[in-house]
C-alpha cells in the first residue's frame, strides 16, 4: 500500500511539471546577429479550434551591452495576409542585473501573443529580426552581439 501511494506522488509531481507547449525551436546565431539576418520559424499544423500563447525565446550573455532589445517580428499567415509588430522587451533591471533565468547564458522567455487562435490550415511563418541603435545613434547596430540564440514557442492556452 505504501507503494501505491510513493508512485501516486510521483505521478502527481510529473503530472505537475507538464506545460501546454505545443512547439518549441531555437536557431543558434553566430557570434553576433547580423542587422541583415531574419530568424525564420515555419508553424504547421497548428489547430484551428485551439487558442495559443506565443512567446519569443531570447538567450543572451555579458555580451549584450544594451538594458532593452527591439524587434521587429512578422507574422506571415497561409492566405499571404502579414502582420508586422515593432517590440520593445526589457532584458536587465537599471542596475545592469539580467532578467533571465540560467548564469553565463540567461534565457528570457518574452510575450509575443497571448489567447491567439490560428485559424486558417497552412503554414504560418514567423521572421524576427533585431532592431538595435546605439544611443544617439539612427544607424542600426550592424552586428548585435551578445545573443547567442532566438527561439519561439507555443503553448495551448486555457482560455477557447
Amino acid at each position: 500500500m505504501r507503494n501505491i501511494g510513493v508512485l501516486f506522488l510521483i505521478l502527481n509531481v510529473c503530472y505537475g511539471c507538464t506545460t501546454n507547449e505545443v512547439y518549441s525551436e531555437y536557431k543558434s546565431l553566430p557570434r553576433y546577429w547580423p542587422k541583415e539576418e531574419i530568424v525564420q520559424f515555419n508553424l504547421a499544423n497548428l489547430d484551428t479550434t485551439t487558442n495559443y500563447h506565443v512567446f519569443l525565446n531570447i538567450r543572451n550573455t555579458n555580451a549584450f551591452k544594451f538594458n532593452n532589445l527591439f524587434l521587429i517580428v512578422k507574422m506571415n499567415f497561409p492566405n499571404g495576409k502579414v502582420i508586422t509588430d515593432t517590440l520593445e522587451y526589457q532584458m536587465a533591471k537599471p542596475d545592469g542585473t539580467w532578467l533571465g533565468i540560467g548564469s553565463s547564458i540567461k534565457e528570457n522567455k518574452l510575450w509575443y501573443k497571448e489567447n491567439i487562435r490560428f485559424f486558417e490550415k497552412g503554414v504560418y511563418t514567423l521572421q524576427v529580426e533585431q532592431a538595435m541603435r546605439n544611443k544617439n545613434s539612427v544607424e542600426g547596430v550592424t552586428n548585435l552581439e551578445g545573443i547567442t540564440d532566438v527561439g519561439i514557442s507555443i503553448e495551448a492556452s486555457n482560455k477557447q
